[in-house]
């Protein structure tokens, strides 16, 4: 600028140039985001199933989320056979591993996640999304220990039908006579926890938090979220979901029936206000809480700090060595690691 003898108002033009060149040239940088630019360190999870449809709502959830309760998404970008998610990095692990890890949790633990869930659950409905697959997997939890919400694969627009084929299968047979030959709690559990892992990596998985609503073809509303939430809290005070089965098939015919099959056993004490809720969260929807608001009056978060929840310390802290510590999450080793070329 000194060679061309220009004066400080041109200068100061030319510097303005410049900047909005070097923006624009960053964001075409950024856009342009390649496979290339990452390195693997680590499988994490693997997904059960995955169709374009499922991925494009993730997408478009994760875009316009409130990220303090869900998972950020820093970039996307696809190439000729896939495409990638470049997601926020949640170093506490999940609810799942968390439950398999403590059997049962107190019931102040209990309020405390169930409250963040609450929390997370009520910040996507405002954006007209139903999640519909809330389950201990999909909650999972930043290094401070604290909740948020991720897998939008089946998430949906209040006014958007979707798919339940995947569960057609699980309609034929026979209902059961589920009061015959009970297993204690001790056994359930230790049943539950053998096959959680393989139920949570199947083509199936399991329609154990899914509400008897979603199955049916007559509709739903937001409040099927509430139904699963109800389920995650039976099971971490009890030490497994009220419809838990040897099988997919039985899990389906115990939710559809869930008035017969939702028993608390005598064995496992929980408080009044405890089982009030999960009682008012799962049954019909025309007599189901179905507001934030209302989940919050109900007495068993009396004393919640609703306000400064995300602020204050987690209900079990997180144990983690550093940024990239994978510890809290299950090995994957027949997962290839490796880019496509």
């Amino acid at each position: 600028m000194e060679e061309d003898g220009l004066n400080d108002e041109q200068k100061s033009q030319k510097r303005q140039q410049h900047a909005v060149k070097e923006t624009e040239f960053l964001r075409l940088k950024r856009s342009r985001l390649g496979v290339e630019d990452f390195e693997p360190l680590k499988v994490i999870g693997k997904g059960a199933f995955g169709e374009v449809a499922h991925v494009r709502a993730e997408r478009d959830v994760l875009v316009e989320a409130d990220h303090e309760w869900v998972v950020k998404m820093y970039y996307s970008f696809q190439d000729n056979v896939n495409l990638y998610l470049i997601m926020e990095f949640l170093p506490g692990g999940d609810m799942m591993t968390l439950l398999m890890k403590k059997d049962t949790l107190t019931e102040e633990q209990t309020q405390f996640y169930i409250a963040e869930s609450i929390l997370a659950i009520d910040s996507i409905h405002n954006l007209g999304f139903i999640h519909r697959d809330i389950k201990p997997d999909n909650l999972l939890l930043d290094s401070r220990g604290h909740i948020k919400l991720s897998d939008f694969g089946l998430c949906t627009g209040l006014k958007k039908s979707h798919r339940t084929e995947f569960y057609k299968d699980l309609h034929h047979g026979k209902t059961g006579d589920f009061n015959l030959n009970p297993m204690d709690s001790k056994r359930r559990m230790e049943s539950w926890k053998k096959n959680r892992r393989a139920l949570a990596y199947s083509t199936v998985g399991t329609p154990d938090y899914i509400a008897p609503e979603v199955f049916m073809q007559t509709g739903y509303s937001s409040s099927c979220d509430w139904w699963s939430l109800g389920v995650i809290m039976y099971e971490m005070l009890i030490g497994y979901p009220p419809f838990c089965s040897e099988n997919p098939q039985e899990t389906y015919k115990k939710v559809m029936n869930w008035m017969e099959t939702l028993i608390f056993p005598p064995e496992i004490p929980i408080s009044t206000e405890a089982k009030d809720l999960i009682q008012k969260l799962c049954c019909d929807p025309e007599h189901r809480l179905s507001s934030r608001e209302q989940i919050q009056a109900q007495s068993f978060f009396r004393g919640c700090d609703w306000e400064h929840i995300r602020d204050r310390p987690a209900a079990i802290p997180v144990d983690i060595k550093s940024i990239d510590d994978t510890s809290n999450f299950d090995e994957f080793p027949d997962v290839d690691l490796k880019w496509p070329k």
